[in-house]
């Protein structure tokens, strides 16, 4: 389930979808990349902000898997590439984390600003889904053209969700993701000379060893405990005020299950969960069904913000 659909043959999603590069300004020294893919008449559509996960982008088959269907359906997209990913390195001094909601509040402002968007949607997976539900949380009920969110197996308490990913039995999704943070790093590196210190960088196995040495000082965290701790959009779910959906695999392999009993999600009657027994992490992966292609969570996530026009 989580291996599979990355790799299931699907090509020209968005063939005749028009496109439109943007940089968003969401800090002085920073910019976002995303691609719009506005209707012809964008004020009257909803509008899909979505995110990525873990060393994903802009062009991950889910974010274009979702995007294609979303615009066909009416709504407009904005596919978004998290700081330094999508080749974006160069577009800010930073690296990327998941306690970076500030950077999806300013999209949610821009969009509704400047592109008049009254009916705007976040949605994330796996630490993109973090950070939209932190975003969300956030601002509360300050953005009146926020109208919803959806999260795909997002890590809302990222310590368990590590203590997971770095398990044996992960040492696969492990090795691929600590193998990508390090080619990012020396990347940014090779744009900065004498910001990053890469000594011992080889020598580290673990990704909390990368974020304890890179990722959290570099986001003002203390360490990697500091960091995981403070980034969860746990500590925000009461507040969102927005109605939300949070799907999740119960047999996710590195977002563990019992996360999802938080309080706060029993508590707040705008956030509903949906936890099917497979799935795997963002997998989702469904026998074809009429009018339905293989990927479950991507139909869902449509059909959740189509019926809420």
């Amino acid at each position: 389930m989580t291996v599979i659909p990355g790799y299931w043959f699907r090509v020209n999603l968005l063939t005749g979808v028009p496109v439109e590069p943007r940089l968003f300004a969401t800090a002085p020294d920073t910019q976002l990349l995303g691609y719009c893919h506005w209707q012809p008449d964008r004020r009257s559509a909803q509008t899909l902000v979505l995110v990525h996960g873990l060393e994903g982008c802009s062009e991950s088959h889910y974010m274009l898997g979702i995007a294609s269907k979303a615009y066909r359906a009416g709504l407009n997209v904005v596919r978004m590439n998290q700081r330094t990913c999508g080749g974006t390195e160069h577009l800010t001094p930073t690296l990327y984390n998941s306690g970076l909601s500030e950077d999806y509040r300013v999209v949610v402002q821009e969009l509704t600003r400047v592109d008049r968007a009254e009916r705007i949607w976040l949605v994330g997976y796996s630490m993109g889904g973090n950070l939209i539900l932190k975003a969300a949380g956030e601002l509360g009920r300050t953005e009146s053209a926020l109208a919803g969110a959806v999260a795909v197996c997002p890590n809302i308490d990222p310590t368990p969700c590590v203590t997971a990913l770095e398990a044996p039995r992960n040492w696969l999704y492990h090795r691929h993701f600590l193998t990508s943070l390090k080619a990012r790093l020396r990347r940014k590196a090779a744009l900065s000379p004498g910001r990053w210190d890469l000594a011992g960088l080889d020598g580290i196995v673990r990704i909390s060893e990368f974020d304890d040495r890179y990722t959290a000082p570099d986001g003002g965290y203390k360490n990697a405990a500091d960091y995981y701790d403070r980034a969860g959009s746990r500590h925000v779910l009461d507040a969102i005020t927005v109605p939300t959906t949070i799907i999740t695999a119960q047999d996710d392999p590195f977002i563990p299950f019992p996360i999802f009993s938080h309080p706060a999600i029993r508590r707040n009657s705008r956030i509903r969960l949906i936890a099917p027994p497979q799935g795997g992490h963002c997998g989702f992966f469904q026998r074809r069904r009429a009018n339905e292609d293989r990927y479950w969570a991507e139909n869902r996530i449509v059909e959740i913000v189509s019926n809420r026009r």
